[in-house]
């Protein structure tokens, strides 16, 4: 029986039932819901078109931030869809908003605010980083949005979609920011974007150091917690607590279910602490009408149609796996052990060097070539990605490339050349708690190929 296989009757058996509340309406001619020949051929098709993807669901990808979402969430996301519930308003969807509001409410205390807050649903970190830049705008318009160098490059392109300026935090030479910087700039600043989990490496930035300062100058504090969000479960066991510790006195926090909340993309999430920033998003149509005094989601996000499914895939997975450390936490616990466990393994090989610790589940790390360059860092490390890629499927590995900076590099790694304006090293996303268990085997197959790759 494959992975699919055994929850193929849950899903029929579910379709079926909402069939029966279909039919309390009666009986009516559809158009096109027929099985055609055709219909057949073009699913067929389809299949044969996705095996081309990388295997997203296999231990051996460590690229990207992919990984398929938990089965549950995938039949409360197609049982869902086939009535396509739109979360705009109530009257949309009354059963999936109510699912949303309900899941929102979870994620509310689990990065701790207490009492009132605003909150929603987005197709995606990067909408949601959207209108918490475009409420900090609203607040504070003639005001800088900042962010650090190592900040998500949307924060950057949204500043330009708002016509508000941005102000980059430098980096050191070493890669380290230069959050001094902050210093002399602090009278023209409305807002800071603080990342709890950079897309690169992982880092989670200073949250607990830096929140003194910036309010007591009257600076907003938006977190970007989309990829990182959700490690304040088990906040007790990372290294970087102290910052996770102050999570709630964020005034705006994003954070993506599509990534370590098991879920389809696209599904994040925007929290405000201040439930008042709710009058940036009124408006007023001729079309929209409400069934209820309740709280309509459409009036509180910048977005219009959102899919009813994503918030009942959410609510559902939230359902099996609680968010606390013996519920999601166990998944997040064993992404860490990973990467500190890959880490370890690498450390002891006299063939790869890690370029830092991890300080969530994603590992940045090179081969060790024969000419002490940068450039043949670079060589080296393409030539067995793209090994990994090539190889036989049961020997083989997905990794990602990182770009560093070459006086970064050379700062971390001084008995290199800098030959070259940038070294590309490898990077390794492990955010399946299956890569627990395949570290051994990964970093087996990283050196057979490596051997092969300098033949």
């Amino acid at each position: 029986m494959n992975r699919y296989e055994a929850y193929l009757p849950i899903l029929q058996s579910a379709l079926r039932k909402l069939d029966d509340w279909r039919t309390q309406f009666g009986e009516e001619q559809l158009v096109g819901f027929t099985e055609t020949p055709q219909i057949i051929e073009i699913v067929e098709e389809l299949k044969e078109r996705l095996k081309g993807n990388y295997p997203f669901h296999h231990p051996q990808y460590v690229g990207q931030m992919l990984k398929p979402p938990h089965p549950l969430a995938w039949i409360s996301y197609a049982m869902a869809m086939t009535v396509n519930p739109n979360n705009h308003a109530l009257d949309g969807g009354p059963p999936t908003s109510q699912m949303e509001k309900e899941a929102v409410e979870k994620l509310a205390r689990m990065v701790g605010y207490q009492g009132d807050y605003l909150g929603h649903l987005t197709s995606g970190g990067t909408i949601a980083n959207l209108e918490a830049l475009f409420v900090a705008r609203e607040i504070h318009p003639e005001k800088m949005i900042a962010a650090s160098a190592n900040a998500h490059y949307t924060h950057r392109r949204m500043c330009r979609v708002l016509n508000t300026p941005f102000f980059e935090i430098p980096a050191n030479p070493d890669g380290t920011i230069k959050w001094d910087a902050l210093d002399n700039n602090l009278d023209e600043i409305g807002t800071v974007v603080i990342t709890m989990g950079t897309t690169g490496l992982g880092t989670v930035e200073p949250l607990a150091e830096l929140l003194p300062k910036l309010k007591n100058a009257g600076i907003r504090v938006h977190v970007d917690a989309a990829y990182g969000g959700f490690f304040k479960i088990i906040e007790d066991s990372l290294s970087t607590s102290e910052h996770w510790s102050v999570l709630s006195e964020a005034d705006s926090i994003v954070i993506d279910p599509h990534k370590h909340g098991l879920q389809p993309y696209g599904c994040g999430s925007i929290l405000f602490k201040d439930p008042g920033v709710g009058q940036f998003f009124k408006h007023d149509s001729p079309y929209t009408y409400f069934t209820s005094d309740d709280l309509h989601l459409g009036e509180i996000s910048l977005e219009c149609s959102r899919a009813g499914a994503s918030a009942a895939a959410f609510w559902a997975t939230l359902k099996l796996f609680p968010l606390t450390e013996d519920g999601l936490g166990v998944y997040l616990k064993s992404t860490v052990r990973a990467a500190k466990g890959f880490y370890q393994l690498l450390k002891r090989s006299d063939q790869f060097e890690c370029y830092r610790e991890p300080d969530l589940d994603i590992l940045a790390y090179f081969p060790i070539p024969r000419e002490m360059k940068v450039s043949a860092v670079t060589e080296i490390s393409k030539k067995l990605f793209q090994s990994g890629i090539e190889a036989d499927p049961k020997s083989g590995f997905h990794l990602s490339l990182y770009t560093v900076n070459a006086t970064e590099f050379c700062s971390a790694f001084p008995e290199y050349e800098a030959d070259s304006e940038t070294a590309s090293i490898l990077r390794s996303v492990l955010m399946k708690p299956e890569h627990e268990l395949f570290i051994t085997k990964l970093t087996a197959r990283l050196h057979t190929l490596l051997d092969s790759t300098q033949e």
